[in-house]
Formats: structure tokens, C-alpha cells, sequence
């Protein structure tokens, strides 16, 4: 063989080597085209699908001046004909891009065969937490948030897959409304018992609405307890407002002792109020903390008509 046959060796030699290799890959994929059809075919066959999950409601069960109780319902659906488990849930909420608070909660259940459920994700906020990172943020304002979950769930066929939810919304920071005693109109005076109206001055110092339906509160004149008190009927505050409510209460001013002597001779004594009030806000109920200490009151002096002034001024 002369040596101008050799390339004509070589070349085919070569050639061989690609015509398998073509081969080989369209052999690998006819048989991962395979599989995936009878993947599919078994899918539709025994109904393998990939479920579906969406933010059904957001519940504020608790929130007060320390913290914001979050529950939060997530509805998923599994169209598979076999209980699938919820690895984990991952969830994240932040205000303006920065977090609030984040958490995981493992092995979070089983979603039945051809079924839904509704999974909880309880949160809590801690108030003093979010202050003390975040100094812009003050008490009675309403911030932004926005809620991230990711469910990852366990699919035949499909392997694990990583459901992802979001929601936004408002969430208030609380402050405790300032009270004021302006006087003490007095109905019926005896030593025995006297029957007086409270008139309350009250500041809600909040960016939203309160609307007053309970109020419970005793009130002590110079560290005697007088009696307490209970709201008669409702009341609004609105935002940044202020509103002025009358409370009955009744008492035995012989029990006051040099206190009340104090406030007939004109000297004044000191007074201070602690309770709570129950209100509605657009966030859900809240019991929030009423105090007012270090007050002083006196009684009027006669008119100069002769007559008898029967209210208490307050100062």
C-alpha cells in the first residue's frame, strides 16, 4: 500500500468514531425522550399534579403595647391521589425592605390524597424589638409590611417543589392614650355616700381610630382608694384627637379622712387614676393601659352670685 493511502485510513477511522458518537447521543436521547413520555403517560394515568396554595387570611388574635400575635392561614390544595408532606414552611416579614422577623417551622404536616388544608403560621411581633432596631419607627404609627412564605413540599414525579406566597398589608404600634380628670360633678353629697360624675378627658395619640367600648379604673385621693368605676356607654376618639367622657361613680367621703378636709379648706389634694380601656381599632380589639398620676384637686369656693358651686376643679 503506497503511502498516499494512509490519510484515506485515518479519515475513515475518524469518521467511524463520529458516526458512533452520533449514534450513542441519539440512542441517549430517544431513551430520555422515553422516559419522559412514560413519565408523562403515568401522570396522566394515576393523576399526578402539583398542588396550589394562596394566603387565605391574616388574623390578629392578641395585640396590646408589647406585642402583635400574627396568625397567618395558608389554604393548600393536592390534586395527587396520595398524601404529600410539608417539609417546611419559611417565612420572612419585613416594612420597607427591612426584616421584622423570620422564622422556620419543620415537618409542618401532611396534606391529604385529592384534599386541602388550611396550615397556620403563627407569628409574633415584639414591639421593644422592632423600636430598638429600627428608630424611625414610634409608638402609635402604622407601618407597612410585607409577608414571604415559602412552602416546600414533598410530589411524587415531581421531586420536592418550593411553593411561593406573598402578602402586604398594615400593621399598627401601639400607644397608650394620656387621661385627664377636667372635674367632679357631684349629684348627691352626704357622708355616707356620695354620688359624683367623672368627667374624663381622654388623648388618643395613635394614627388610627379608637372606638371606646369598656373602661374600668379606680381612682385614689391622696392614697386612699375612693371607689372604681365602669364606661356607661361607647365612645369614638378619633386619630390624633380627643374626646371627653362622663363616668358615674359613687363613695363614702368619711372615709377620706384629712384628705377630704384638705379639699373643703381649700388646700388641694392629690389624686391618681389606673385601669385599662377595651377598643375597637380597623386592627381587631386591643385592652390598652390608662394611668394619671400626681393630679391635684380641690373644691371650689361660692359663687359670687351666693350660690353653692358643686363641681370639684381639677387641676
Amino acid at each position: 500500500m503506497s503511502s498516499s493511502d494512509k490519510p484515506e485510513l485515518v479519515e475513515r477511522d475518524v469518521k467511524d468514531k463520529v458516526d458512533d458518537k452520533e449514534d450513542n447521543s441519539g440512542f441517549i436521547d430517544k431513551v430520555k425522550g422515553f422516559i419522559h413520555d412514560i413519565g408523562e403517560k403515568i401522570e396522566e394515568t394515576i393523576g399526578f399534579g402539583k398542588p396550589t396554595a394562596d394566603v387565605a387570611e391574616i388574623h390578629l388574635p392578641c395585640i396590646n403595647l408589647e406585642k402583635a400575635e400574627i396568625v397567618v392561614d395558608v389554604l393548600i390544595k393536592n390534586p395527587n391521589p396520595v398524601p404529600i408532606p410539608l417539609v417546611d414552611i419559611d417565612y420572612l416579614i419585613e416594612s420597607d425592605g427591612r426584616k421584622l422577623i423570620s422564622g422556620l417551622i419543620p415537618d409542618a404536616g401532611t396534606i391529604h390524597a385529592h384534599g386541602e388544608e388550611t396550615v397556620k403560621i403563627p407569628v409574633t411581633l415584639i414591639y421593644d424589638d422592632i423600636k430598638s432596631t429600627y428608630d424611625d419607627i414610634k409608638p402609635g404609627s402604622i407601618i407597612p409590611y410585607r409577608l414571604k412564605v415559602d412552602l416546600i413540599v414533598d410530589v411524587p414525579v415531581f421531586g420536592r417543589l418550593t411553593l411561593p406566597l406573598e402578602k402586604t398589608g398594615e400593621i399598627p404600634i401601639p400607644y397608650k392614650p394620656d387621661i385627664d380628670m377636667e372635674k367632679i360633678h357631684f349629684e348627691r353629697f352626704s357622708w355616707e355616700e356620695t354620688i359624683a360624675v367623672l368627667h374624663l378627658k381622654l388623648e388618643n395619640k395613635n394614627d388610627f381610630d379608637l372606638g371606646l367600648n369598656a373602661l374600668d379604673y379606680e381612682v385614689w385621693l391622696s392614697e386612699v382608694s375612693i371607689g372604681s368605676a365602669a364606661l356607661e356607654k361607647s365612645a369614638k376618639i378619633d386619630k390624633n384627637g380627643i374626646s371627653c367622657i362622663e363616668i358615674p361613680i359613687s363613695f363614702r367621703p368619711k372615709d377620706f379622712g384629712s384628705a377630704l378636709w384638705d379639699m373643703i379648706r381649700g388646700k388641694g389634694t392629690g389624686y391618681s387614676m389606673k385601669g385599662h380601656i377595651n377598643v375597637d381599632t380597623p386592627f381587631g380589639a386591643m385592652k390598652l393601659p390608662i394611668s394619671k398620676e400626681g393630679g391635684t384637686t380641690r373644691l371650689k369656693k361660692n359663687r359670687e352670685d351666693g350660690g353653692d358651686d358643686d363641681d370639684d376643679e381639677v387641676c
